[in-house]
């Protein structure tokens, strides 16, 4: 079995360019109904995540921000707190159980660093729940 077992593809996984500002990543998460998103440079390389909790804390911290303004804010200039760490799609499948065990999902990218898709947690678990047998 290899990462590829897992691997939810990038054209289900909703996502954000660097190109993108604080409103666009908001409604993208908001219709996804997910609480980080992954961020991709515009020639698919994969740059971080986004998580709800970087656009609240960007908020609190940026005096006169407000849901009206939030446009003028790129997301690259959004300090994001926790470092969601990517896999690439050849690493062993003990690399990307160590980082699925620390994170809700896992970004899949190729040698050059290019967005394939993501690794859920909840895929894994549920694999692993099906297949263990006494």
């Amino acid at each position: 079995m290899d990462i590829k077992t897992f691997l939810y593809p990038k054209n289900e996984v909703s996502y954000i360019t660097t190109s993108s500002n604080m409103k666009e990543a908001l409604d993208k998460l908001e219709a996804c109904h997910y609480s980080a998103i992954p961020i991709l440079h515009d020639n698919g390389v994969y740059y971080g995540t986004l998580s709800e909790g970087d656009l609240l804390w960007k908020m609190k911290a940026t005096p006169g921000l407000n849901f009206d303004t939030m446009h003028e804010i790129p997301v690259v200039s959004i300090n994001k707190r926790l470092k969601i760490e990517c896999v690439k799609i050849g690493a062993d499948l003990d690399d990307m159980l160590s980082l699925a065990a620390d994170q809700n999902f896992v970004p899949v990218v190729d040698d050059e660093g290019v967005f394939l898709g993501i690794i859920r947690r909840k895929d894994i678990i549920e694999y692993y729940t099906r297949n263990i047998t006494d």
